[in-house]
């Protein structure tokens, strides 16, 4: 059976109608899986063809040509989300530029402060923001927000006239939240939708630390109303494949989910790993060591997947993919 038709959802007060799901492209990127854009356009393609109308990406990702592939022919029918971390000016005004010359399009339709923490960041950032704001009046953005991973930074962008979408990290665990726990994230976003902001969620499976049970971890989020959309990593079409099912309220046929349980899994270190050490010490499988360029290195003969170690990030730089 095929799945069922997409739901969509108004984005607050953008005018933007966006897919339940959300393309999440961090995991085709180089940073994650690198699939070479032929294969990275042909995964987003089919979710686009399927009924996904929503792309989300960020300047670190380094994979504006994917999206670009992916893209073509589709003209203005999928939305695209991208972020940066610039504070100053001209640091925005060169990363929107670059997004618009790299997606070949005239305007972005979300762009987000990437990983806000609080409304002192908020503030910190507020140079970036008013650009962005200008960019708004002219044209060049359709909606402007701010992604994190803290309850404070929804609690900050939500009582933020200016800003109308928040991309918060969530999940049934809490995984990666980094100052409370999903029930206090959940309220921090009641609160933001009620004060008319956008939400779309991210980090659904825990940067894949949930996929042992992958259907409850998205029921879960795929359960709170006020998320307009959630963004799944997805790097293939048979996950593509079982999230539309999911998304649209049909049953997963046994052999899909059997077929997706197969598939190899690794951990993988981000880049921006600061070496604490706090993973080591939690590794009872003795997978983790620290590698000779400072950062935490993986025997995977030796890791168990079992996700312990990414409670004691306090960076989310430990992923399952």
């Amino acid at each position: 059976m095929a799945p069922g038709p997409m739901i969509y959802c108004q984005l607050g007060r953008t005018g933007l109608r966006v897919s339940r799901l959300c393309f999440g492209s961090l995991t085709i990127s180089p940073l994650q899986a690198n699939l070479p854009v032929r294969e990275a356009a042909r995964v987003m393609r089919y979710a686009f063809e399927a009924g996904v109308n929503f792309v989300d990406t960020a300047e670190l990702y380094q994979n504006y040509d994917q999206i670009w592939a992916a893209l073509r022919g589709l003209n203005d029918q999928v939305i695209v989300a991208t972020k940066c971390y610039a504070y100053r000016r001209d640091q925005m005004e060169k990363s929107l530029h670059y997004a618009l010359r790299a997606l070949q399009r005239e305007w972005i339709d979300v762009f987000l402060l990437h990983e806000q923490e609080s409304a002192l960041t908020l503030r910190g950032h507020r140079e970036a923001l008013e650009y962005l704001f200008e960019a708004r009046e002219k044209g060049l953005v359709r909606a402007v927000g701010v992604s994190t991973h803290y309850v404070a930074g929804v609690e900050a962008a939500a009582t933020d006239p200016d800003i109308e979408v928040i991309h918060p990290l969530i999940n049934q665990q809490g995984i990666g939240i980094r100052d409370g726990d999903s029930r206090a994230m959940v309220a921090a976003i009641r609160r933001a939708v009620q004060n008319g902001k956008g939400v779309y969620g991210m980090k659904a499976l825990g940067g894949g630390h949930l996929l042992d049970d992958p259907e409850a971890a998205l029921r879960f989020v795929l359960s709170l109303p006020e998320l307009a959309s959630v963004a799944v990593g997805m790097q293939s079409t048979l996950e593509v494949e079982f999230n539309l099912r999911l998304f649209s309220g049909q049953p997963v046929p046994e052999g899909l989910r059997e077929r997706l349980r197969r598939r190899p899994r690794r951990l993988l270190i981000e880049d921006w790993c600061r070496a604490c050490g706090e993973c080591v010490k939690l590794c009872s499988a003795g997978a983790l060591y620290s590698g000779k360029d400072g950062r935490v290195a993986v025997r995977q003969e030796r890791c168990t997947l079992c996700g312990y170690c990414a409670a004691a990030c306090p960076d989310f730089a430990i992923k399952v993919i």
